[in-house]
């Protein structure tokens, strides 16, 4: 599913227009996305929550030259789905 065929399925299911669908959208996301650049835990009770965690530094291999590298500890985003999500 594109997000095109996301604010397609708002709009008929909130019954409500491509344009309103489309910025509920953006503002939802927006929203996550904000509270994840500030650590925040995002909770949707029934779908899941999205956390950002620390991954530390680690070695690894260029494929190319089978050359140990560093690889530089980061952030990333963590989801974990609601139990029964999907089913």
């Amino acid at each position: 599913m594109t997000k095109g065929d996301l604010i397609n399925e708002i709009a008929a299911k909130a019954d409500m227009n491509k344009v309103a669908a489309k910025a509920a959208l953006d503002a939802c996301l927006e929203s996550i996305a904000q509270a994840l650049a500030n650590d925040d835990k995002v909770q949707l009770i029934g779908f899941g929550t999205f956390s950002v965690v620390e991954k530390p530094e680690r070695t690894g291999i260029n494929p190319k030259t089978k050359e140990k590298i560093t690889i530089a500890a980061r952030k990333t985003v963590k989801f974990k789905p609601a139990d029964g999500l999907g089913k």
